[in-house]
């Protein structure tokens, strides 16, 4: 006893990104309800819907995948046939799975349709400042193009946010573009081609390249005034750095030393002067002036000529000595008008604990530093003592770290488009020495060196964002208080304001969980930045105009058919096994005749004795037969 089961029909729904351009969504719903009433009006016919929804991980439109797995949903004989509601952009076309009954693809979109893409045919992840890098860019014309808009398009390309700078490209063939990049860390450029007039969408008018900038060799010249117990300190902790190319002097015999040694028998070298300081003084990234006093090696003409070269983009440390609070200071030099803070005269020659100021605690020089060393008594800092410092009157920058009485010790500034420093203790190496059980001397001087040397990430006044995925964690630090709001711009213009918490002091963070992937521009007070989650144009645009190409193998091996909405919405007919199911304006399906087995009624072909009877007379013929009689 049999009762006969329904035939199903699958419907595969793309509601992937793509499918929502234009009118495909009008036409994909319109066309899902004229498939549910065809459908409704057959007997013994079931429609079961499933919808395939964006790929989290970026894999594009899955929908071979998502037919696999509507068909381990059902019995395999009930399946009548498959219809896909799709644009025909499908990433997985090469995994169709064996179908027993027609596949069929109903497109949406328009045959007129057309979209320019913009695609980054060759990019670095990593690149040397100051050094053109090369990238490869190709602007592509996909679908029925209008004749107007052949030729050529404009490409405007942008650094970090800046003002984007326009070029006319070829349609349709590569071009090679020379970049340098300015800074270190992290570079995002920004290309862009304004939308054509007819096309699709542009998101994919846009791509995002992010570069990270690195120092070829960071060429650092210390000068040392005068040998001295912790002269190797600075020199030990450059020369750790393997990306680091250190030139260093120390003055071992100043001119006005006459000891009537003949200048032939000495081993001393002359000091290159001239070389150093006027022809060459561009080609280093930091100069630092150790202990240094004026005693005539370096006359007031080259100094000025270091003093330009911060105002320039240069940097300078200065590490003073007791010579700084004397006549033969540095600040009494040309250099003295970009110093931050100007001696006293007064040098304190008493033990005393370096301290982190209010703002240093904020500054990314010295923020953290107390944790690095064991807490001391009643919240002290736990390193040791310093014994000796310059007393000087900050007048300008900042003092991150202070000392005697609350005196200004490590002041900090910007000049120009370069940086200063002034340390006013020359005793920083008794840490290195163990000295009441040291300090974060190497971390302290490694910071400096490299604040100094414009690293992104010892920026006092920053705006930066990391992601994983589509969550995005946005952080600003600042030597400002108060509360900070970030306005965040999505890739579609979408504007989105969020108050951020104080995670430390002077660093603010807020969390942002992205709806889409794509490029991001951020603004908190006058500080902005960029950054792009994923590619900035999903693998969902990288093809846009409606095609059944890449499913035509799959469709033509179970004799389907694949028809444009735009036509209409085609006729549904019942065809058998193993013909053709599809024509222009239909599309057929077969039925299963499944069912389901509900009885099993077993009756005997003939009664026993007669069954007994007849092998009695077969045995008795085999028996005369083998006798021959």
């Amino acid at each position: 006893k049999r009762n006969p089961l329904s035939d199903i029909v699958l419907a595969i729904v793309d509601d992937t990104a793509s499918q929502k351009l234009g009118d495909r969504p009008t036409q994909t719903k319109s066309a899902l309800a004229r498939l549910r009433a065809s459908l409704a009006q057959r007997e013994n016919m079931e429609l079961k819907v499933f919808h395939l929804a964006d790929d989290s991980d970026n894999g594009g439109t899955r929908l071979m995948s998502r037919l696999s797995q509507a068909m381990a949903e059902i019995p395999r004989e009930r399946l009548a046939g498959a219809v896909m509601l799709t644009d025909g952009q499908a990433h997985d076309a090469g995994l169709a799975p064996d179908m027993p009954a027609p596949l069929h693809v109903l497109l949406s979109g328009h045959r007129s349709d057309w979209d320019r893409r913009l695609v980054v045919k060759n990019a670095p992840a990593f690149a040397i400042m100051g050094e053109p890098v090369k990238l490869r860019l190709r602007i592509d014309d996909q679908g029925k193009r209008p004749p107007e808009a052949a030729g050529t398009a404009i490409l405007s390309i942008a650094i970090d946010g800046e003002e984007a700078k326009p070029f006319a490209v070829p349609i349709g063939k590569d071009v090679e573009f020379p970049i340098t990049l300015k800074h270190g860390g992290l570079n995002v450029i920004q290309l862009s081609v304004p939308q054509a007039a007819g096309e699709l969408t542009d998101r994919n008018n846009a791509a995002v390249v992010q570069i990270n900038g690195v120092r070829d060799r960071l060429r650092v010249l210390l000068i040392s005034g005068e040998p001295y117990a912790g002269e190797r300190t600075w020199r030990n902790l450059l020369k750790s750095d393997s990306s680091v190319d250190l030139v260093h002097f120390t003055i071992l015999r100043p001119p006005e030393k006459q000891d009537l040694v003949p200048v032939n028998e000495l081993s001393l070298i002359a000091f290159p002067t001239r070389e150093l300081f006027l022809e060459k003084i561009d080609q280093f990234d930091l100069i630092i002036f150790d202990r240094y006093r004026r005693r005539g090696i370096l006359p007031a003409t080259y100094l000025d000529n270091v003093r330009q070269y911060v105002e320039n983009g240069g940097a300078v440390l200065v590490a003073a000595g007791p010579a700084f609070a004397s006549a033969d200071s540095l600040f009494r030099s040309p250099l003295g008008q970009i110093l931050p803070a100007a001696p006293t005269s007064r040098v304190i020659e008493q033990g005393f604990l370096p301290r982190v100021s209010e703002i240093g605690a904020r500054h990314p020089v010295t923020e953290g530093l107390e944790k690095l060393m064991p807490p001391g008594k009643d919240d002290a800092p736990g390193w040791g003592r310093w014994m000796r410092q310059v007393e000087v009157t900050a007048t300008a920058g900042t003092p991150v770290m202070t000392g005697v009485e609350g005196k200004p010790l490590l002041v900090l500034d910007r000049v120009g488009e370069g940086r200063i420093a002034l340390l006013a203790s020359d005793h920083a190496w008794l840490w290195s020495r163990g000295f009441e059980g040291g300090g974060p001397q190497k971390e302290l001087l490694r910071r400096l060196a490299h604040w100094m040397m414009k690293e992104p990430e010892l920026e006092e006044e920053a705006l930066t964002a990391s992601a994983e995925g589509q969550h995005m964690v946005i952080t600003r630090r600042t030597l400002g208080e108060g509360p900070r709001k970030v306005e965040i711009t999505g890739p579609d213009g979408t504007k989105t304001v969020l108050q951020m918490k104080k995670e430390a002091p002077g660093r603010f963070v807020a969390e942002y969980q992205a709806p889409d992937i794509g490029f991001y521009r951020l603004k908190q007070d006058d500080k902005e930045a960029v950054t792009a989650l994923g590619p900035s144009a999903p693998r969902e645009f990288e093809e846009t105009v409606a095609s059944g190409d890449k499913l035509a193998a799959a469709v033509k091996s179970t004799r389907g058919g694949i028809l444009y909405l735009e036509d209409g919405f085609p006729s549904v007919r019942m065809v058998g096994e193993g013909r053709n199911a599809a024509g222009r304006g239909w599309i057929g399906l077969t039925p299963r005749g499944a069912y389901l087995t509900a009885d099993v009624t077993i009756y005997p072909l003939a009664p026993a004795w007669l069954l007994l009877l007849l092998a009695a007379l077969l045995s008795v013929a085999a028996w005369l037969r083998e006798g021959r009689r």
